[in-house]
């Protein structure tokens, strides 16, 4: 009977050791099987010109009070009136995660899964800039997280489709808020959605000079073949406005090789190599470009990962230094929740690992904006 058990173990194990080897070999091939839509990209049509001037258009915006996510803050987080406030635009990422092979390049705008998921990334990383401002975050016919995984056509197709909404929705905020400063954020799908409307939409014209911080977190940009293209220079220290902060956050042992190796093949915004080009990395505990900060700076990282509790604000948890990479290390790896991604990527949990450090570098920036 002990030598079936031992057989049975040995067998498992031999199972587990080659569905690994499988995972290493055919792995990539196996998640684009499963995730990457397969119907024909088919060009969705285009919103109504005035869709926009719809709250039910927006997650979050001034005149939305109830059941507003951008409004939450953590246990304890009180924070004093600003003087003057910015007006916030906020580009949630990806929420439409989809695993079946007939699912749609750009979600639907009546997808209420995506729309909750898309939600909650609203509370966890918008509410950051809330003491700030007033916060504006559109929903989006955003691209399938397939389309960052394929080299179809279609992928940059759907992405460009995104993009025209949140366009439409960046004109129709800049309606509402025709003067007085602003902060631009995003994380991930939503950053380079933002990237491309510093651009097209912002770069060289009058609404740059209103321009306090942008916030690009969780996607890569190169210091010298991206940012000369967007009109603003990198923030090089927290008492410094009008500039661009962005990080990519992976824990140690890190592995940011798919991440880099993407960015060397995309295009730049200036049309030249990435490759041979510098990540910018902001250290979102000090505020600066690059260098290092320990656990002990960290004013709070936010603790969701009991869901019968209210979410807790914990500092002196995490550390960051800009590694020569270009991305964030944060030290040994932290219990965050389930959904850190191979390599030690704590990619969606960017701004919970420095919630109160970037509420506190947009307090900064906007101060010393206002001060010019």
């Amino acid at each position: 009977m002990a030598r079936k058990f031992l057989y049975v173990v040995a067998g498992l194990i031999v199972l587990v050791i080659a569905a690994l080897l499988a995972y290493r070999i055919w792995g990539m091939q196996l998640i684009r099987a499963v995730m990457v839509p397969r119907e024909a990209f088919t060009q969705i049509p285009p919103l109504p010109a005035n869709a926009y001037d719809d709250p039910k258009m927006w997650i979050a915006r001034p005149d939305i009070v109830k059941d507003n996510p951008a409004l939450w803050t953590p246990e304890g987080v009180k924070d004093a009136p600003p003087t003057e406030k910015a007006a916030v635009f906020f580009i949630h990422p990806t929420s439409y995660i989809t695993t079946l092979g007939d699912a749609h390049w750009n979600m639907r705008l009546d997808d209420q899964e995506s729309l909750a998921t898309a939600s909650r990334f609203v509370k966890n990383q918008a509410s950051a800039f809330n003491a700030v401002g007033a916060i504006w975050a559109p929903r989006y016919r955003q691209a399938n997280y397939g389309a960052f995984l394929t080299d179809k056509p279609a992928g940059d197709q759907s992405l460009a489709a995104a993009y025209r909404d949140v366009a439409q929705a960046f004109a129709a905020f800049l309606k509402a808020n025709p003067d007085g400063p602003l902060i631009l954020a995003a994380h991930s799908q939503g950053s380079l959605h933002l990237l491309k409307l510093l651009r097209e939409q912002v770069a060289g014209k009058p609404v740059a000079d209103r321009i306090a911080a942008v916030y690009a977190v969780g996607w890569p940009i190169s210091v010298e073949a991206d940012l000369p293209a967007l009109g603003l220079p990198a923030c090089a220290r927290r008492d410094q406005s009008h500039c661009i902060v962005s990080w990519q956050s992976y824990a140690e042992p890190a592995d940011p090789s798919a991440v880099i190796e993407s960015f060397e093949r995309k295009p730049s915004f200036t049309g030249t190599p990435h490759k041979g080009t510098h990540m910018l990395c902001t250290n979102p505990i000090t505020g600066a470009f690059n260098g290092a900060a320990p656990a002990s700076a960290n004013r709070g990282t936010l603790d969701a990962r009991d869901a019968d509790k209210p979410t807790r604000l914990v500092p002196g948890i995490v550390p960051a230094r800009c590694d020569t990479s270009g991305v964030l290390m944060i030290g040994e790896p932290v219990d965050m929740g389930p959904f850190t991604l191979p390599g030690n990527n704590y990619h969606v949990y960017d701004y919970a690992l420095f919630w109160a450090d970037v509420r506190e570098d947009a307090k900064q920036r906007l101060a010393v904006f206002l001060k010019k």
